[in-house]
């Protein structure tokens, strides 16, 4: 036998020796073969040393070096046919015993292995047919087409509605498309009708809306990008906060809740200003101002919309994501801005913001926000913080269990900027703290104590130094930053406010957030019908004063 065809067969010995009912022998007894090895490789020896093996084997591996498709049931049985005749009978036909009838049906061998490579054949056929599975369209670069009868339905409503002389709608009657067929909030509808009005022609034609809205697939679009297609701009892949202007304009000039505001333009813009402000806060979470598909996915601001346009009371929108478009939470921050900036330029510098809740927070924690370690300022005038800036910071000071809140004092307290606090960082900041403490003449808490009671309330994986990640993960993770820089929230920590708890209980859904913006709004309004009435017993007074003479 030649070197080449032994290494040949010695390729094919390694795979087919395995199992003897792969020699497929009519005439010997599976038994005998699994009983007696060396039979086993005698016999398959000897039906490798057959010419119409060799001629066989060879064929197989140049039809696998050439590429072409394995098929050798043909050729397999025409050498099991001549082979059979050929090799050396162990066993004679008179001695041997008769083989067992093999049934497909009522044998538990044949039914636990019905797809074993004896009832198939020859094993190389398993590779021969591969089975050719047909997977539907996944993906479609312009959307999914929407199937007959979604598309029959919303034709159906079109035709209803664009049924007029002018064979199209005006922008004061584009409202209904959008609640009826799209099933958008209504105050989106002056963006959408923008948006199919590319020639500012003042109307939408049937054809028109029906290319752009059933023809461009965004029938079968969920909500989230639907909004997302309407407001971005041409040639963008994300949405910036000019984009929200509209639909910010036509909410309030159609909702009942913000009527009131129709007669101060000022507060208006700022009422819009606020709310585009805090929707980047909680969703934007790169904080690059560029909101992407995936982010307002992710966030509640859909339902929140959903809501606001179903809600005739604004303030009652606040379940979600902490009340975008809440008036109560808009009056409070811009209250609260009107009252640090003494100069009213619209700007606030460090000696301002030190007065923010009643000089709760420590020099060193506002000289690292005016820094801008924890978020670049907006505005360009050195030194000041605008009123976007001012949004950000006190959404993430009145509730430190957001994620967003999280992050912005994390940057601030990781002095080195390597995302681990370690216990020098953290004993830089509490040091003011520990000074403040012993000038009001109050037990001081020793830093040692201190930290050993935020590993106990943050738990972390190494106790040398604290991740984002480590204060994610833990529930308590605003009262470390409370303990660091805000001397009143942590001395209401220590002695455990019972009125505080007992709010918490009584609404557990509530965010930290949404307690503070309750309690100030509550307190504002007190102070200005305070004034209010102080104003109006003077005019009274005055009157009566000169109603004599």
């Amino acid at each position: 036998m030649s070197l080449p065809l032994k290494m040949e067969i010695d390729t094919v010995e390694d795979v087919t020796c395995l199992n003897p009912e792969l020699l497929q022998l009519p005439e010997v007894s599976p038994f005998a073969l699994k009983t007696t090895p060396l039979l086993v490789d005698d016999l398959f020896s000897q039906w490798l040393s057959l010419p119409e093996t060799s001629n066989l084997v060879k064929s197989l591996i140049n039809d696998a070096k050439a590429g072409t498709a394995v098929n050798a049931c043909a050729n397999f049985s025409n050498v099991n046919a001549v082979g059979s005749n050929s090799l050396p009978s162990m066993f004679s036909s008179v001695n041997a015993p008769p083989l067992s009838p093999r049934s497909s049906s009522g044998s538990p061998r044949s039914s636990k292995q019905k797809s074993s490579p004896s009832a198939l054949g020859s094993p190389l056929k398993l590779f021969s047919d591969p089975m050719q599975e047909v997977i539907p369209q996944f993906y479609f670069q312009n959307g999914r087409p929407p199937t007959k009868e979604l598309k029959e339905q919303s034709l159906s409503k079109i035709n209803h509605l664009f049924n007029n002389p002018l064979n199209g709608l005006l922008i004061d009657e584009f409202k209904t498309v959008t609640k009826e067929v799209c099933k958008l909030p209504s105050f989106l509808s002056s963006a959408l009708f923008r948006k199919i009005d590319v020639d500012c022609m003042g109307i939408v034609t049937r054809d028109a809306f029906i290319t752009y809205w059933v023809d461009g697939n965004m029938l079968t679009m969920d909500v989230a990008t639907q909004i997302f297609e309407i407001l971005k701009r041409p040639g963008n892949r994300h949405l910036t906060q000019v984009d929200f202007r509209p639909i910010l304009r036509e909410l309030l000039a159609t909702h009942p809740g913000l009527k009131f505001l129709q007669n101060t333009p000022e507060f208006q813009d700022r009422y819009a200003e606020t709310v585009i402000y805090r929707i980047f806060y909680h969703m934007n979470r790169s904080g690059n101002g560029r909101l992407t598909r995936r982010e307002l996915k992710r966030g509640e601001l859909v339902s929140a919309m959903q809501q606001a346009d179903e809600e005739d009371d604004i303030n009652k929108v606040l379940r979600l994501e902490s009340g975008y478009f809440s008036y109560e939470h808009f009056y409070v921050i811009y209250c609260k801005f009107w009252e640090l900036d003494t100069d009213h330029d619209f700007f606030i510098d460090r000696e301002n913001l030190i007065r923010y809740g009643n000089h709760a927070l420590t020099y060193r924690i506002v000289d690292r926000i005016f820094s801008q370690a924890p978020r670049k300022f907006a505005g360009d005038v050195e030194g000041k913080m605008g009123y976007e800036d001012f949004v950000y910071f006190m959404l993430s000071e009145e509730d430190k269990s957001s994620e967003p809140s999280l992050e912005y004092w994390f940057k601030c307290i990781d002095l080195d900027g390597n995302g681990v606090l370690t216990p020098n960082e953290m004993q830089f900041f509490y040091e003011e703290q520990l000074h403040r403490m012993e000038c009001l003449a109050l037990e001081p808490v020793l830093f040692e104590d201190i930290l050993c009671q935020i590993i106990d309330m943050i738990a972390p994986e190494r106790e040398d130094c604290i991740t984002l990640q480590d204060l994610k993960g833990s529930k308590l993770s605003g009262n470390v930053f409370n303990i660091l820089f805000n001397l009143n929230k942590f001395m209401a920590f220590e002695t455990r406010d019972p009125f505080l708890i007992r709010q918490e209980r009584e609404d557990p859904t509530l965010t930290e957030w949404d307690r503070f913006a309750h309690r100030e709004y509550i307190r504002l309004s007190m102070e200005e019908d305070v004034e209010d009435a102080s104003n109006g017993s003077a005019d009274v007074w005055d009157e009566s004063l000169e109603a004599p003479f």
